[in-house]
């Protein structure tokens, strides 16, 4: 999905809302990770078929309604919509381009596999994975053996720290939006100042981990804050391919988000290998001080090499 929205993001929306648009859109993520984590812990407890199994019944279902919706309600240009008013095209047309809107030139590559920023980006993108996925998968685990929950407790608890993203995502997209403006700063220099606030406020949260010892209300204190700062940096990782090329926005994402996935892959294989002998508050402060490092690397990599200006083979 997340190629696929980008590539409607270049078509849809003017270049000075990019970044507001993208964190709005992929902050619905977040929201799906609250819900899902939420039902997941009540229908595991009190669902049917058995408990878990429900789970999969349950969010398959939904999944199929969501794919009608999306057959039947989105379109990848205003120019392809059946139904778009002449006011609304007009306005596209003026604040885009028409030709933005209407060409599809052939995918250059060699250009983009070749290119620093774009590969800066996937490192960013591959870090800012192995967070997220990292927390969406062991969170519970983390809950259930350090904490002491229940699956319900779990469930409720484990969601409510994405709520932080959820509030940063489209809030920092608006500020972003709002520094590179012309006259102001420069689009590469304010994407660049969110991951670094973002990692590093980060990364202090996931140290301080340890200091909540086994209080599951400081835990999710802890998160939340964690989520919310984690959250900025979608401010350069959503909007980032729309930057360097908007015709070929979709491809972009689709070759980090791809590789990115390495980053949701690793997390549970880590925290498998570093509390398989005992699972405690101090075998998880490893596995959480691992996560702030590799959130460094993908941040440090994105402020040295990443780029803010559209790449001379975005046309």
């Amino acid at each position: 999905m997340p190629p696929a929205s980008e590539a409607m993001i270049a078509r849809w929306t003017v270049p000075r809302f990019y970044t507001v648009v993208a964190c709005t859109i992929l902050g619905g993520i977040d929201t799906g990770v609250i819900v899902g984590l939420f039902s997941a812990g009540i229908l595991c407890d009190y669902g049917f078929a058995g408990g878990w199994p429900s789970v999969f019944y349950v969010f398959g279902m939904i999944g199929c309604v969501w794919f009608v919706c999306w057959c039947f309600l989105c379109y990848s240009s205003p120019y392809t919509h059946p139904r778009i008013s002449r006011v609304e095209l007009e306005y596209f047309e003026r604040m885009i381009g028409a030709e933005d809107l209407a060409r599809h030139p052939p995918t250059p590559w060699k250009k983009i596999l070749t290119s620093v920023p774009v590969w800066a980006l996937t490192a960013l993108f591959t870090s800012e994975c192995w967070v997220i996925y990292g927390l969406m998968t062991s969170l519970p685990l983390y809950m259930h053996d350090v904490l002491g929950l229940n699956m319900t407790r779990i469930g409720v608890l484990s969601s409510v720290p994405f709520l932080g993203s959820i509030i940063s995502s489209p809030l920092s997209g608006f500020v972003v939006d709002w520094l590179r403006a012309p006259g102001r700063l420069s689009t590469g220099v304010v994407r660049k100042v969110s991951v670094f606030a973002g990692f590093i406020l980060c990364d202090i949260c996931l140290i301080t981990v340890w200091f909540v010892g086994c209080n599951p209300a400081l835990a999710v204190l802890n998160f939340f804050p964690l989520l919310f700062f984690d959250g900025m940096k979608m401010a350069a990782t959503s909007a980032n391919p729309l930057d360097l090329a908007p015709l070929h926005a979709g491809r972009l994402m689709g070759l980090a988000c791809g590789l990115a996935t390495l980053g949701g892959i690793f997390p549970p294989l880590v925290v498998g290998a570093m509390t398989a002998q005992q699972s405690t508050r101090s075998t998880w402060q490893g596995v959480f001080f691992v996560t702030a490092v590799v959130n460094t690397f993908g941040a440090l990599v994105f402020i040295i090499f990443g780029s803010g200006n559209r790449q001379s083979w975005a046309d």
